[in-house]
């Protein structure tokens, strides 16, 4: 018989949540500069449309593997903490590139030039459901691209959160309870047979 997991201490367990956090954070400023700094502007001449289809293929395989990561965690909350804060910055970043080489390509595009502010602006504004003003999708090979991105966020946000509390609960459920991830269920006493 195992011996239940020992209960850790507040403030471990406040430490262990703020490195989750950070680490959270670090990884979004690395992808946000590795937005700006990549050199987007100098991709072959492979057809956008596949170039994005890659990277959902991308954005795919890596959600998949932090569903994976998250199932086998130790601390299973704290792991889709960060597995959150790199998938929707790809998923952000991913469509911004988009919108970025959509108007090099084809600056009739939208209603304005997109610098990569603009276009990482235009994407959030698209994602968070705010709406424009400013800018907007004129062509309609754009409008079909933002369409696109309209129905994966209402699937990121719906569908693809859902998964990773159900992988939560699955390694919650894989492990005994631990008191260092926050929301586990209390262990229950063990009937001895």
């Amino acid at each position: 018989m195992t011996s239940p997991a020992p209960a850790l201490a507040p403030a471990k367990r406040r430490r262990l949540i703020a490195v989750a956090l950070l680490r959270s954070l670090a990884t979004a400023v690395v992808l946000v500069a590795l937005y700006y700094l990549l050199p987007l502007d100098r991709i072959p001449s492979v057809p956008l449309g596949v170039l994005l289809a890659i990277g959902l293929v991308v954005l795919l395989a890596l959600s998949a593997w932090q569903v994976r990561a998250i199932i086998n965690a130790k601390h299973p909350t704290v792991r889709a903490i960060g597995a959150l804060a790199t998938t929707v910055p790809v998923f952000l970043l991913l469509f911004a590139a988009t919108y970025f080489l959509m108007a090099k390509t084809s600056p009739a595009s939208f209603t304005d030039h997109l610098t990569r502010t603009d276009a990482l602006y235009f994407t959030v504004t698209t994602f968070s459901t705010v709406g424009y003003g400013d800018i907007s999708a004129v062509s309609q090979s754009a409008r079909l691209v933002v369409t696109v991105q309209m129905i994966l966020d209402l699937l990121l946000l719906g569908l693809g959160i859902r998964v990773f509390i159900g992988a939560v609960q699955r390694g919650r459920q894989r492990a005994q309870p631990d008191s260092a991830d926050p929301g586990s269920p209390p262990e229950q006493p063990r009937q001895q047979s």
